[in-house]
């Protein structure tokens, strides 16, 4: 008998049938992976079985030869409690922000009725997931790591008190190439050593190859295509399938036909950024130090490195809503002041957008009115007609309807909501767009015609682009040049081709290596 099982299962919410007759099997030591675009209903099979999703679900789900069916939520409870863990895409928000790592590890290692654990054997625990300096992490909250730091003690965690399957919902989406394939190579150890059964949810192709024994493909709540996860890779059957394989970026694909850049834009010297140690800890902590770059008109530069690498912080610094601490930045040749300093003018020429598309939106807020709240602000001369029309515009920009206008962040999928972000960022008619990991949270197929539509926007706007992102085959579709940072540092600059081809530092080499 397999270790988890599940036959015919339906999921209904709201009166709206969500999943139908989806079947898998989980054997213990091995990995069934599920993968689909957003919205495919990936994660809602994974989690409705365990009471995790406000899904009313019917069909047979066996695990460990318990019916997930039968009962109600006492009966869910104690198979969490007992047989299963759970891996969840953002950790920053699954972990509990005010109770420090070992709190938490402790938790979860007694929710099985085991005894209190010592400090010694918490660390172990954090020392087994590969976490470094581990005594001193439990007493760190979660924002004080890095996001690998962070999925690392969510892991720990969901294996603490020993369960015998193991959930992974989107583990690796928010991580660098070499972190994922770390995390990766982490839960195929765990497999080994204490036979996990694992249910692994991903959108990332790459990262599965090579893990999974079992493949499901999910296409609107079905299951359209399943089998041994290597023969599905190498030859799949169906068109779906083909174009979530080709969608992923690849160093491989050839190189894309970009527009030439024109004159210098965007300069910054020298800049740095420290931060005050948190806590007993004295002093600094230096998050960037002496970046200077160069930005082109109608130019991308793609800033890559690893989790922690200083990235966002440049960015942020840039886009004037992080801290500059040291050096400076020129617009055409001019410094630019801080950001409370800048006239509208000035404010409206750099516009970020966010690596989570719907958090980054406001819940309570109608499309129209997101993406009109820039004009509010920036542009106050203009009538409300005038803002109304030039919504409609913009949202036509992003290939959008117009019957987004009304709709809430809630009910947009993770594509259409970075439309709307990118549509909001735009509207003032920017030069600069500051993009951070705008693609990493999406699935292959929905980054990729985002990619594109950043593509045709700065043809048809003659945009400026910062690519923050850890994937640098998904920034060789996008960018001319590359910047590479590493511990707050960049280590090297080039033409991407060119630093593809050869790259000199440590740091870059291990990077195209894990894409």
């Amino acid at each position: 008998m397999s270790l988890y099982e599940i036959r015919n299962m339906a999921i209904e919410i709201a009166g709206d049938r969500l999943i139908e007759e989806v079947g898998l099997t989980v054997e213990a030591g091995q990995c069934t992976a599920i993968i689909g675009a957003s919205g495919s209903g990936k994660s809602l099979t994974c989690l409705t079985p365990f009471g995790l999703t406000p899904g009313a679900v019917s069909g047979s789900m066996l695990l460990d030869g318990v019916d997930l069916g039968s009962d109600g939520s006492v009966q869910i409870r104690d198979v969490r409690r007992r047989l299963a863990g759970f891996i969840f895409q953002q950790p920053l928000t699954a972990l509990t922000p005010h109770l420090a790592v070992g709190v938490q590890l402790q938790e979860a290692t007694m929710q099985a009725g085991a005894a209190r654990p010592s400090r010694l054997e918490l660390a172990r625990k954090l020392e087994r997931v590969g976490l470094s300096r581990a005594d001193e992490r439990l007493d760190q909250f979660p924002h004080r790591l890095s996001g690998g730091e962070r999925q690392r003690v969510m892991i720990a965690a969901a294996i603490a008190h020993s369960p015998k399957l193991l959930v992974a919902d989107e583990p690796t989406s928010a991580l660098d190439a070499s972190l994922r394939s770390e995390i990766m190579a982490l839960l195929d150890e765990l497999r080994a050593e204490q036979g996990l059964g694992l249910l692994l949810v991903s959108h990332d192709i790459a990262s599965i190859e090579g893990h999974a024994d079992q493949l499901v493909v999910m296409e609107k709540g079905r299951v359209v295509e399943s089998g041994a996860a290597s023969t599905v890779i190498a030859g799949p059957a169906e068109d779906y399938t083909r174009r979530l394989i080709a969608a992923a970026p690849r160093l491989q694909d050839p190189a894309p036909m970009l527009s030439r850049p024109g004159e210098p834009l965007l300069e910054t010297r020298n800049l740095g950024v420290s931060f005050d140690r948190s806590g007993w800890r004295r002093g600094k902590i230096k998050a960037l130090a002496d970046a200077s770059i160069m930005l082109h008109e109608c130019e991308s530069l793609a800033i890559v490195g690893g989790s922690g690498s200083g990235k966002s912080t440049l960015g942020r610094a840039i886009a004037g809503i992080g801290p500059v601490t040291e050096g400076e930045i020129l617009w055409e040749g001019v410094t630019l002041p801080e950001r409370r300093k800048r006239d509208l003018a000035m404010r409206r020429l750099i516009q970020p957008v966010f690596q989570d598309p719907v958090a980054s939106l406001d819940p309570h807020w109608q499309v129209r009115d997101i993406v009109s709240e820039p004009l509010h602000n920036l542009r106050p001369d203009l009538t409300p007609a005038e803002c109304a029309r030039m919504v409609r515009k913009v949202l036509s920009d992003v290939d959008l309807a117009e019957d987004f206008l009304t709709r809430v962040p809630a009910s947009l999928s993770g594509g259409q909501a970075q439309r709307v972000a990118i549509a909001r960022a735009i509207i003032a008619s920017p030069r600069l767009l500051v993009l951070d990991e705008a693609t990493s949270a999406l699935d292959p197929l929905v980054g990729a015609e985002i990619l594109k539509l950043l593509l045709r926007l700065q043809g048809e706007n003659g945009l400026s682009l910062l690519f923050i992102t850890h994937d640098i085959a998904a920034a060789r579709r996008l960018c001319h040049r590359v910047a590479v940072m590493e511990a707050g540092q960049i280590v090297e600059t080039g033409e991407m081709q060119a630093v593809i081809n050869h790259p000199r530092h440590p740091a870059t080499q291990k990077l195209i290596a894990a894409s």
